[in-house]
């Protein structure tokens, strides 16, 4: 299949991009630099210049796909409400000009805020409904083009995609006890997030666009409950350094915009996505990834 990817060089795009390669597939990927271009090429896939502001870029790679993987967003956390604009229209841009084509359309989304006090679970939709709810409520939007004639398939990814190179939340978390000298958590360490290694999230993408049917919400979630006491525990073994609490008012000056998000519980089962496309994780652990180096800080 020709794949059309936003995202296509991000950290868990360009593993997407290796695993469609691998797999046969014929990927172009979006690409805003010079830099980006040249890494898509160089590994075999094509390039489309542009970003997602450039949402004639987003429509001319839909209309020469197959398939299209929406992955890319801004994560401006100083602005949010532009990233949340951003994706919402990149998700219009895409999903109109698959509309009656039955064309898979992969659509990435977040595990936080679906459920309180328990996993969420793929049969939880989600609250973001509308251009002024989180991510623009680009899931439910994408959701609503499979009663047009595409193969929406939302794909919602536990909060941390691990593996070594990775510079997400995990990778924040490193910088901040080593910049500190303590490995903190969060009040009494009880909080806890889903994980998934990098290799097997690309997996389940790739799975999800060649198998899964319209309006099918899967969850990338190897791990479903890492307590942030033994992640914080894990790190500071990793660095040698000592762990400690921080009381939670205290928790954005210590760890930065990272804060709010390791405070709070993001966990979710995967036991119907596993289900529905034999998906079985088999990448390592994300306690072992860090005590065993992936994060250097």
């Amino acid at each position: 299949m020709r794949v059309f990817v936003t995202g296509a060089t991000g950290w868990i795009g360009s593993a997407v991009v290796d695993e469609l390669l691998s797999a046969g597939h014929e990927p172009t990927g979006l690409a805003r630099s010079d830099a980006a271009e040249e890494a898509l090429t160089s590994k075999g896939a094509a390039a489309l210049r542009g970003d997602l502001d450039d949402l004639g870029s987003l429509r001319r790679g839909a209309a020469a796909a197959d398939a299209v993987i929406h992955l890319a967003n801004k994560h401006d956390w100083g602005d949010p409400a532009e990233s949340d604009r951003s994706e919402r229209a990149a998700v219009g841009a895409l999903g109109d000009e698959l509309i009656g084509t039955g064309r898979p359309f992969v659509v990435a989304a977040p595990l936080s805020g679906i459920a309180e006090g328990r996993p969420a679970t793929e049969d939880d939709p989600s609250p973001a409904v509308g251009p002024g709810s989180d991510r623009g409520g680009s899931e439910n939007l994408a959701l609503d083009y499979a009663a047009k004639g595409v193969r929406t398939v939302i794909t919602r990814f536990a909060p941390s995609v691990h593996g070594r190179g990775d510079w997400g939340f995990v990778n924040f978390l490193t910088a901040a006890a080593r910049e500190r000298g303590v490995s903190g958590y969060v009040g009494d360490g009880s909080a806890a997030w889903s994980a998934v290694h990098r290799a097997d999230a690309a997996r389940l993408v790739r799975l999800g666009m060649e198998h899964a049917p319209a309006g099918t919400r899967l969850h990338a979630v190897a791990e479903e409950a890492v307590p942030t006491l033994a992640i914080a525990e894990a790190i500071g073994e990793a660095l040698g350094l000592p762990v400690a609490s921080v009381e939670p008012g205290d928790a954005g000056g210590h760890f930065g915009f990272v804060g709010g998000f390791f405070a709070s519980t993001m966990t979710a089962s995967s036991a119907a996505t596993r289900r529905l496309l034999s998906w079985e994780p088999t990448g390592p652990a994300l306690l072992t990834d860090i005590r065993t180096g992936a994060y250097p800080g």
